[in-house]
């Protein structure tokens, strides 16, 4: 069911009127406990493969010093950040958004920073970001540059996001899969191998089918049901059927199906290690490509996601703005200051949101599965991508309807608004997605003679993208390349 639908079924929280019921203003927004409860597992079904991914792309990097960090003792540490922080969330934020490892920068750590130093001085830039968000958000800076955003390109972020989303569904789950630089081919992507073969892509394809289906049919906890029963229908295909491979996860039943966390990492950070190892110009520049990638996906998430579940209020603001960012900024810190590199908000949250989550009650789901999988990873985590994937697809077009609401006959924001929505899929990066579109909402305004009807943060914030987009013929001016 769409977000903004509602049936004449749905009815008020049990105990409408509790402690419960008002401190999450569950009956105020619309939804019940049974929505939240279904977004908050729908939510951590989508963003489960962080607890196979973030260990894979951290433990297989090495650092300066040939150092690999240990697998399971990331697994632990993903998962505790991640459960923490999205309770954080939900409590102090009140919104539907869940926290984890964020996939990108956690790349950059691995395979840009890491090289450069040791582990404990890269993830004590880490926390150095996050302590830096965390200042912009008390002075008001973050919060600012939100509002001073055009709301037609915060209405394009939502929808760029959307077509992101659903990319992600298809590239996760294999129904689009990137074509060998051996095939000396100019298209980038193809339809599977060429084909759509083998059983996991029928899971896919049959969970899309039916996920639609109970959409349109208004059936509720549509996402949810289609996860659950392909999963299901995943671990028997597996146990019958002679699979290649599944991708990250693998729907087996696990032989134990408790596991011991490891907490080694927690704490492993040097503040200032990292002065040590390059110099000071090196270490501005990647804590400012850090802070401005984390910076601007959580922008975009947020917005989008809260946009999706209709919480903007007259002015298109998110409530608690201010709230947000801050947790947010203090899961870059607490993921630095355990090793699992800088955690942010999910765009995968709005799968809870297309499930008719629309509190924090939500996040105490989604982080109460976390905290689970601290013991019980290997059964959380046999859901493959074939079958938590389609909800992305879906979730992608609820959040694409807000195309609707951008007035395309006025240039000077349907481009910016086009650029936002079409770079973030093609690049694949929120960030790169916004930064188009502000350089070009910007450049056109002052052509057209209207420079002061631009936001000064605006114009601040579109010098710092430049740089951004520049960033390495500039290391090579400064000698840094």
């Amino acid at each position: 069911m769409h977000p903004s639908e509602t049936s004449a079924t749905d009815v008020p929280p049990t105990g409408s009127g509790s402690p419960l019921d008002r401190f999450f203003r569950i009956s105020e927004r619309g939804s019940t406990y049974g929505r939240e409860i279904r977004g908050g597992f729908a939510t951590f079904f989508t963003m489960a493969y962080i607890l196979v991914l973030n260990p894979i792309i951290l433990g297989g990097a090495e650092d300066k010093f040939g150092k690999q960090l240990d697998s399971v003792q990331l697994v632990t540490a993903t998962a505790l950040v991640a459960a923490v922080m999205t309770l954080i969330m939900g409590v102090g934020g009140n919104l539907p958004l869940a926290l984890a490892a964020g996939l990108g920068i956690n790349a950059v750590v691995a395979f840009q920073v890491a090289p450069m130093m040791g582990w404990d001085d890269a993830m004590g830039l880490i926390v150095l970001e996050g302590l830096l968000i965390c200042v912009l958000v008390m002075t008001g800076l973050r919060e600012a540059i939100m509002h001073a955003i055009p709301q037609p390109l915060k209405q394009a972020i939502s929808v760029g996001i959307g077509l992101f989303i659903a990319f992600i569904g298809f590239v996760d789950s294999g129904f689009v899969t990137r074509i060998p630089d051996a095939a000396n081919s100019t298209v980038p992507v193809q339809l599977g191998t060429g084909t759509l073969t083998g059983w996991p892509m029928f899971v896919f394809c049959l969970g899309v089918l039916m996920t639609i289906v109970l959409l349109a049919r208004k059936v509720k906890g549509a996402i949810l049901i289609s996860i659950v029963l392909m999963t299901v229908l995943a671990v028997v295909i597996n146990e019958f059927a002679d699979i290649k491979s599944w991708g990250l996860t693998s729907p087996a039943l696990p032989d134990k199906p408790v596991a011991a966390p490891d907490f080694g990492l927690l704490g492993k950070f040097d503040l200032f290690g990292s002065f040590g190892q390059v110099s000071v110009l090196t270490v501005v520049l990647l804590v400012f490509t850090l802070v401005l990638s984390d910076f601007f996906d959580t922008m975009g998430t947020v917005v989008g996601v809260t946009a999706e579940a209709g919480l903007l209020d007259e002015q298109g603001q998110v409530p608690g703005l201010g709230r947000v960012l801050l947790i947010d900024g203090v899961a870059a810190v607490a993921g630095g200051a355990s090793s699992s590199s800088s955690a942010t908000t999910y765009i995968e949250s709005a799968a809870g949101v297309g499930e008719g989550a629309r509190t924090g009650f939500a996040n105490l789901i989604t982080g109460g599965l976390f905290a689970l999988a601290l013991f019980l990873t290997p059964v959380l985590t046999i859901v493959p991508l074939q079958a938590a994937s389609p909800a992305l697809v879906v979730v992608g077009f609820l959040m694409m309807t807000q195309v609707k609401h951008i007035d395309w006959d006025r240039y000077e924001v349907a481009i910016p608004a086009f650029l936002t929505i079409v770079v973030m899929p093609f690049t694949y990066s929120i960030t790169n997605g916004i930064g188009a579109g502000f350089v070009a909402y910007v450049i056109i305004k002052a052509c057209l003679g209207k420079a002061r009807e631009v936001h000064w943060l605006l114009w601040g914030t579109t010098a710092l993208f430049f740089v951004y987009f520049v960033i390495d013929p500039l290391e090579q001016v400064l000698g840094l390349k």
